[in-house]
């Protein structure tokens, strides 16, 4: 049991807890645009209530005659709205009387942004809202992220559509449950296609890139819903540090000339992240600012409002303090990267004051440092580069392609479409939406049949098979046993024009064709099969060490995230940590003998609201990633005009893979090449250990599309020197190593090789990671 079950609550907190039972409960679907589905999963889970006996009624729900949603709401029953005219449109408002006189347990309404006709009780359906949930009457409904003030803005700049009704900023914290309906651009333009979405009024917003614009912004939005309420999570069980995978920059800065810098380095950080800023400055409370100080002091107070930080000055009484006083700023406020200056003394000054960098190694083991080059200070501002936009040149448009760009071009147009559901956590209902996709398409007339599907004996999803007509799966003699597997041959012999593959992740069984299933995939697609599967954010291999270290757990089967990116499509499956919890506990995600155990290990809450903000951000990133490839002028993450280079340094301890994990994501964001560099001593054969080692990282770092060298040194005291070198060799603008692991008394002896490493690399930007010692919420 967690220490907050026997914390007495005070009795602000008793009197909270009695109002809140007489509350009604809000839950919110919220979704990028109209036509994302938010009305049709309200109406669903409508049906779901009422099936379990829950008194259910509709009031003001739009469906705008969209067959799949009309059908949605069956027998639901139906409170009049009020209806009436607008600039010739028709409008509904909630009948608060006939509600209140019903009193059903729940309401569903649509367009929680919807502002009332003049002399309605409430000029606002919010206010309506809050009048039901005060008389006890729970509220499910609906609402679009650019109708959210704090989004309204960005939208309009962004995508310049214009929004007239809006609710306020903070509305969806008055929520239980947010919900977000995530729904790709093609799938948007297909239902205005075939006329389901109505794109006569705003269709500005009916463009692709405005569409992913918006889709990002909601992804982003909920992200940050969810990072808080895992902070709240964490605060009651008495955890501290990073939480999540939300970032939350640290700039450690001087009143001095270079201060700036800094800051402006934060920021880009931040930006690109998506991460918190804060910017510190250390005075001594005993000593004046000089008048050079006080102006640099104003610049930096300025700077830091302008670029969203928030500004802190720290009192420090002796130079020696500053790392602890640091540190300490940065556990509590959960920072997950400290940035400062690299160090500017000499080994003698060093060794004599002490080092600010050295010292905060020593004292935090859970915090990125990120030390800024030296050459920023010549340079100016540094903006972090991205991929050129290739413009074809208009003498390109006559160039005759060459037989190789021929053949690549035909193999591309004859290649499958894929499309991929991800979720948090198994459960979320990536299986059931692939499969009601693929009885829509058959429904069009678009021969769909299924390669591989694993129920898991839930029945909904069983329900869901409905006409699609399933493979048969290949049986493999293994040891003994007859095992099955998706039967890859006798689909690329059916040739369907689409195929369901469930667990994208999955490892076959030995002996099949192929080892994992996502080559299978590829080998339907290039076979001209299109391919609709799932998977769970967990499985992606970049992400192995942050899911290990939110939640304890390793997750051993895995895929290459360039298999995300070769996806035409990637659609998030939201669901909120308590319902999935709920649904656990019904039995209809794993069988009930182990439904306690789940719960109490990779189905705990905190594990679950981690995984889900994991998810969230991903699939943000993975939208923004494809908005820079369609050459989109501005991106949510800031733009990028110089090109890096990204130089990892490994020893072959299990702290290897981490680190090329690492080395990939921040690679990928930056769209920079980067290398993998072990040294080995001595002159020496490679022992066979050593070897297959060497080779298990050679594999990691080139399926996440790195370049793994070996490099030599004489001894370990040259072992710094040959890392810098090689870096050089490599142009690297920025150095990744691991923290020291080795006690102090042994580094005394041997020497630091990151000491030694920051000194030698003071003209590149350094990022040395954080311990990955396990600390599971």
């Amino acid at each position: 049991m967690g220490t907050e079950t026997f914390k007495r609550k005070t009795p602000e907190e008793i009197l909270q807890s009695i109002s809140k039972l007489h509350q009604g409960r809000l839950k919110v679907y919220i979704g990028a645009v109209s036509g994302s589905g938010k009305t049709y999963h309200m109406l669903r889970e409508g049906q779901l209530l009422k099936e379990q006996g829950i008194d259910v009624v509709i009031c003001a729900v739009s469906t705008m005659q969209r067959p799949e949603t009309v059908r949605q709401i069956g027998d639901l029953e139906r409170v009049s709205s009020i209806h009436w005219q607008k600039d010739g449109a028709a409008k509904k408002d909630l009948n608060l009387e006939a509600l209140t006189e019903r009193n059903p347990e729940v309401v569903l309404v649509d367009g929680l942004a919807h502002r009332n006709r003049e002399g309605a009780l409430f000029p606002t359906r919010l206010e309506d809202i809050r009048y039901l949930l005060s008389k006890g009457i729970s509220v499910i409904t609906t609402i679009n992220v650019y109708e959210l003030e704090g989004a309204t803005e960005l939208a309009q700049k962004l995508t310049g559509i214009e929004v007239r009704e809006t609710v306020p900023s903070d509305t969806l914290e008055l929520a239980d449950e947010v919900v977000l309906i995530d729904a790709t651009p093609e799938m948007i333009l297909s239902r205005v296609e075939e006329g389901s979405v109505k794109a006569h009024k705003g269709a500005g917003i009916f463009k692709r890139g405005n569409l992913a614009v918006l889709r990002e912004l909601a992804l982003r939005l909920v992200a940050e819903g969810v990072n808080e309420s895992l902070e709240r999570h964490r605060e009651e069980l008495g955890l501290i540090g990073p939480s999540g995978a939300a970032e939350r920059i640290l700039v450690s800065a001087q009143y001095h000339w270079n201060g700036s810098i800094y800051v402006r380095r934060g920021q880009q950080i931040a930006k690109r992240l998506n991460g918190d800023l804060l910017v510190v400055a250390f005075v001594n409370p005993k000593k004046e600012l000089s008048k050079e100080e006080a102006a640099f002091k104003r610049s930096m107070v300025k700077l830091a409002e302008k670029v969203g930080g928030v500004f802190e000055e720290l009192p420090f009484s002796s130079r020696r303090s500053l790392p602890g006083v640091l540190v300490n700023y940065a556990l509590a406020h959960r920072v997950t990267r400290i940035v400062l200056g690299h160090s500017k003394q000499t080994l003698w000054q060093e060794l004599w004051h002490g080092s600010i960098v050295h010292d905060m190694l020593k004292r935090t083991r859970s915090i990125d440092i990120f030390i800024v080059a030296d050459r920023a200070a010549h340079e100016g501002e540094r903006i972090l580069p991205t991929k050129q936009a290739k413009r074809r040149k208009a003498s390109d448009l006559y160039r005759r392609l060459s037989s190789d760009e021929v053949e690549r071009e035909i193999a591309q147009l004859r290649k499958g479409r894929f499309k991929v559901y991800i979720g948090a956590a198994p459960g979320v209902g990536k299986t059931y939406t692939m499969l009601r996709e693929g009885n829509d398409l058959l429904k069009k007339g678009i021969g769909v049949q299924i390669g591989l599907l694993e129920t898991h004996g839930r029945k909904e999803t069983q329900a869901q098979i409905g006409e699609l007509q399933t493979i048969p799966r290949q049986v493999i003699d293994y040891r003994g046993a007859k095992l099955e597997e998706m039967d890859t041959d006798e689909i690329i012999r059916r040739k369907p024009e689409v195929v369901l593959v469930d667990e994208l992740a999955h490892t076959n069984v030995p002996g099949s064709k192929n080892k994992k299933r996502y080559e299978d995939v590829l080998e339907l697609l290039s076979a001209g099969i299109s391919v609709i599967s799932t998977v769970n954010v967990q499985h992606l291999e970049s992400l192995n060490d942050a899911v290990e270290k939110l939640t304890g757990v390793r997750v051993r089967e895995t895929v290459p995230d360039r298999i995300l990116r070769l996806a035409d499509e990637v659609q998030l499956i939201d669901v909120a940590p308590q319902t999935l919890r709920q649904r656990m506990r019904e039995g209809r995600i794993y069988a009930l003998d182990k439904v306690d155990q789940a719960l109490g290990h990779f189905f705990r809450t905190v594990n679950l609201i981690a995984l889900r903000e994991l998810a969230l951000r991903e699939i943000a990133d993975d939208v923004d990633e494809r908005l820079e490839s369609y050459e989109r002028q501005s991106s949510l993450r800031g733009p990028w005009r110089r090109q890096e280079s990204i130089f990892v340094c490994v020893d072959v301890t299990p702290e290897a893979e981490r680190l090329i994990r690492r080395g990939f994501r921040i690679a990928h964001r930056l769209k920079a090449v980067w290398h993998v560099a072990y040294v080995q001593l001595g002159n020496g054969a490679q022992s066979t250990e050593l070897s297959a080692r060497l080779e298990q990282l050679r594999k990691l770092t080139e399926r996440l599309g790195g370049i793994f060298e070996v490099h030599r040194a004489d001894n370990r005291r040259r072992l710094p020197e040959v890392l810098a070198a090689k870096a050089d060799a490599c142009q690297a603008t920025q150095l990744i190593i691991g923290q020291s692991s080795k006690p102090s008394w042994k580094e005394a002896i041997q020497g630091s090789v990151v000491k030694k490493l920051l000194r030698r690399a003071r003209h590149m930007d350094v990022l040395v990671v954080a311990d990955a010692e396990i600390k599971p919420g």
